[in-house]
C-alpha cells in the first residue's frame, strides 16, 4: 500500500490509505437499532447499537466506539465488525457520530462534547437498553480514541445547556492507536512537526486542556490501548500510561511490530491485526467481568468468508 502523508493542521504524521467508504454516514446498520442521542442546532448526531440476539438475566455491559479521522473527518463504519463481534460476545456495542470540521466547520473541542453526550446517553438510557450503568466502556481509533480517553479524563467541556446530573466517565477505555496526548510532556513534542498555535485553532483552546495524558490523576478507569511499533502517536500513548501508573490506575499497552498508525482496521492485510487487537481487546474486557469465557473471533471471521 502506498503510504499517504495525513495533514492534521501543520501536524503530519504517515498512516496507510483511507478506507473508501471513510466519509460515508450510513443511515443505519443491519441488526443495529439506530437512535439520534444529540441535536445540536440543525444537526442529528446518530448512535448505532448492537445487542446481543440471546436474552440476559441481568443488565449488560456496554461501549460506545468513536472513529478515527482527525477530528476532521470518519465514519461509524470504522467499528461496525467490532461491534457486531462484542454483540455476539454479550455485549451492548455502539458505534457513534460525532461533528466533524469537514461536516460542521468544528473543532476538537466539539468532538469532546459530543463524545461526553453519548457516553452520558448511554447511561441514560441503560435501563430500556438492558445495560448496566456501571459497566459502559468508551472506544476509538486514533482522534475517536481522543475523544474516549477525554470523556474519562477531563472535566468540562460538556455540552452547553446538557444536563450533568448523569455522569459521562465511561467505567473502562479500549483505545486503538488513540491521540494520547496533545501538548509537550517530558521536554518533548507530542508529534511529529508539532506546532502549538496550529493545534490550538484545530482543537479551539490551550492544547493541554483537551490532552488526556496531561489530565490523570486517580480513579480514571481501566485502560487498554493497541500501537503500531511504528506509530509517532505511540510516544504520546507511553507518557499516559506513565500518567496512568503513577496515579494507580490500571493501564496496558498492546504492541504490534512494524505496524504503523490505523493498523487494526477491520478488512486490512487479511483481517491479521484486527483478530488480534479484537481478541486482546475480548481477554481486556474479560478481566473487568464485561465478559466470560475464551475469545471467540475466530469464530466470528469464518462467517464473514
Amino acid at each position: 500500500m502506498r503510504p499517504l502523508l495525513f495533514l492534521c493542521g501543520l501536524i503530519a504524521f504517515t498512516i496507510q490509505p483511507a478506507d473508501a467508504h471513510a466519509q460515508d454516514l450510513p443511515d443505519g446498520f443491519d441488526g443495529a437499532r439506530t437512535v439520534v442521542y444529540k441535536t445540536v442546532g440543525d444537526v442529528q448526531l446518530r448512535m448505532h447499537i448492537f445487542s446481543p440476539d440471546q436474552q440476559a438475566d441481568s443488565p449488560r455491559p456496554a461501549i460506545v466506539f468513536f472513529f478515527g479521522g482527525a477530528w476532521r473527518k470518519g465514519s461509524p463504519k470504522q467499528f461496525e465488525q467490532h461491534c457486531r463481534y462484542l454483540a455476539s460476545r454479550g455485549m451492548v456495542a455502539a458505534t457513534a457520530e460525532y461533528r466533524v470540521s469537514s461536516r460542521h466547520n468544528t473543532q476538537a473541542k466539539h468532538c469532546v462534547q459530543d463524545g461526553k453526550s453519548a457516553v452520558r446517553w448511554l447511561r441514560t438510557h441503560a435501563d430500556e437498553l438492558g445495560v448496566d450503568p456501571q459497566r459502559i466502556a468508551a472506544g476509538g481509533g486514533s482522534a475517536g480514541g481522543h475523544v474516549a480517553a477525554c470523556t474519562a479524563t477531563l472535566n468540562g467541556f460538556d455540552e452547553p445547556g446538557e444536563a450533568t446530573d448523569v455522569s459521562a466517565r465511561p467505567d473502562a477505555l479500549v483505545l486503538y492507536n488513540p491521540a494520547a496526548a496533545l501538548a509537550p510532556f517530558d521536554g518533548r513534542e507530542p508529534l511529529p512537526n508539532y506546532d502549538a498555535e496550529a493545534m490550538r485553532k484545530r482543537v479551539g483552546t490551550d492544547p493541554i486542556e483537551l490532552s488526556p495524558a496531561h489530565h490523570v490523576g486517580p480513579g480514571v478507569p481501566p485502560t487498554i490501548m493497541f500501537f503500531g511499533t511504528e506509530d509517532p502517536l505511540r510516544a504520546g500513548a507511553r507518557y499516559f500510561q506513565k500518567q496512568m501508573q503513577e496515579a494507580g490506575n490500571r493501564c496496558e499497552i498492546d504492541l504490534t511490530e512494524g505496524a504503523g498508525h490505523s493498523f487494526f482496521n477491520y478488512g486490512r492485510d487479511g483481517n491479521r491485526a484486527f483478530r488480534s487487537t479484537v481478541e486482546q481487546t475480548d481477554r481486556f474486557l474479560t478481566s473487568l467481568g464485561y465478559l466470560e469465557g475464551d475469545p471467540q473471533i475466530d469464530a466470528f471471521l469464518a462467517t464473514k468468508k
